[in-house]
Formats: C-alpha cells, sequence, structure tokens
C-alpha cells in the first residue's frame, strides 16, 4: 500500500475546533502538505495568530468564526469557504467539548451544549460537506475525532453525557459509512480515538480532577493525533481505515 497525500495538495479542508490543541495540530499538517485550510473556531483570532505562523508554507491557513453549536454559522461558513477558497474535499470533525457537570445534580444547559457540540454540530458540518462533494462529484474523506470514550465509559470524575456524545460519534461513523454506500458515493470516512492527550479541555472547562491523578496519567500529543489522520488521508482511494483507537503507553482507561 502506497501512503501519500500528493491527491490532497491543492484542494481544500476545513478543521473545526482549529484555536488549540489537536484542532491546530492538524491544521498546521494539513497546511504543511500543501493544502488550503479552513479554519472553523469561535476564537478564529487564534486561529488567524496560527495562520501568520505558517506563512511561507506549500499551503495556507485561513480563520473562520464558526460557532458549532449555532446551524446558521457552520452553514455560512461552508458558503463562505465554497465561495472563496474552492469546494471542500477533506473535513475533519474535531470541535468537541466536555462540561463540569455530573448527571445527579446536572445543569441541563451544559449537556446541551456538549451535545449540540459533539454530535448535532458534527452532523450538521457533515451533511453540508457531502452536499458540496456530491455535487462536485469529489471523492472527498470526512474524519470524526473521536475518543476512547465513544468505546468504553472511562471511570473519571464529571464525566456526564460526554462519554454518550462520543459512543453517539462511533455510531454516526458506522451510519454514515452504510449512507455513503447506499448512495454509491466514494466518500471516505473515519473515526479517530485518542486516549489521554495534553491539550486545553481540561483547563478550559474547569474540570475539577484531582491533579495527583492527572500527574501520574500517560499523555498523548496533539501531533500524534495530527499524525495518524495525515495516515488515514493519505491511503490510496480503495483503502478505507474506519477506526484508529490510539492509546498511550501505560493508559489506565
Amino acid at each position: 500500500m502506497v501512503i501519500s497525500m500528493d491527491r490532497w495538495r491543492g484542494k481544500v479542508a476545513i478543521v473545526t475546533g482549529a484555536s488549540s490543541g489537536i484542532g491546530a495540530a492538524i491544521a498546521q499538517q494539513l497546511v504543511i502538505e500543501g493544502l488550503q485550510v479552513a479554519g472553523f473556531a469561535r476564537r478564529s483570532e487564534r486561529v488567524e495568530e496560527h495562520a501568520k505562523k505558517l506563512q511561507g508554507k506549500k499551503g495556507k491557513l485561513v480563520a473562520v468564526k464558526v460557532d458549532l453549536t449555532k446551524e446558521e454559522d457552520i452553514i455560512k461558513g461552508f458558503k463562505w469557504v465554497s465561495d472563496n477558497l474552492g469546494p471542500v474535499h477533506i473535513l475533519i470533525n474535531n470541535a468537541g467539548l466536555i462540561q463540569p457537570t455530573n448527571l445527579t445534580e446536572g445543569e441541563t444547559q451544559m449537556w446541551k451544549k456538549i451535545l449540540d457540540t459533539n454530535v448535532l454540530g458534527l452532523c450538521i458540518a457533515t451533511r453540508e460537506a457531502v452536499k458540496i462533494m456530491k455535487a462536485g462529484k469529489i471523492d472527498g474523506h470526512i474524519v470524526h475525532i473521536n475518543s476512547v470514550a465513544g468505546h468504553t465509559v472511562p471511570n473519571f470524575p464529571n464525566m456526564n453525557v460526554y462519554p454518550a456524545s462520543k459512543h453517539a460519534v462511533t455510531a454516526l461513523t458506522e451510519t454514515l459509512r452504510q449512507e455513503l454506500n447506499q448512495l454509491g458515493l466514494k466518500i471516505k470516512i473515519t473515526s479517530v480515538s485518542p486516549g489521554g492527550v495534553e491539550t486545553e479541555i481540561i483547563q478550559a472547562n474547569q474540570l475539577q480532577i484531582n491533579s495527583e491523578l492527572l500527574k501520574n496519567m500517560s499523555m498523548l500529543k496533539s501531533e500524534d493525533i495530527s499524525e495518524a489522520v495525515l495516515y488515514a488521508l493519505a491511503t490510496p482511494p480503495h483503502v478505507q481505515v474506519h477506526e484508529l483507537i490510539i492509546k498511550p503507553i501505560g493508559e489506565k482507561f
């Protein structure tokens, strides 16, 4: 099997949640490989900062302000990309969050924000990408950044509806594969499920997690996940990587 990103060079990719962590790392790798990357994020100014650092690379990064909990934002974002960069060939559904709450005394709005981002935002973005790929007869690739929590429930504080949202992503990956087959489309779908990754998600959501627990955990880096995504993208047209589960050595869950 020949691994190559050649067929994607010059093409358009959308990365959601591109302002930090895994999303920023994936956007950077795609720019280095020569793609035009639209980084969707609420904090679009941070994507703009990343774009400045990537000037002179083969591709380019453009910031697009999009809140994944708002359908109108997502639709406008895809339209802007189509009008200004061209039709999307790759969609990386990376945006995701967890909130500092629980199930027994939880806040409904926090649950809703998780589900709106991790599930519905992903579904809306996927729908818009498939529309464009289908209309343009593009054999594109959609990647869902899932989690090990999409396959089992970690015994970890304050998980609340987060594992349920990621289990939904696992089901959505297979459901989409079946739909694409039924439609006769050659669009690939891949789920990438990391274990613990050193990102801002814990600090950003003020999760009350024992610092000793974190200190003793093995963790992956964002670049480990971006390299896995590039591997899936670089496979030949007839090869579909359906699921990649990536854990650090020594992970306890």
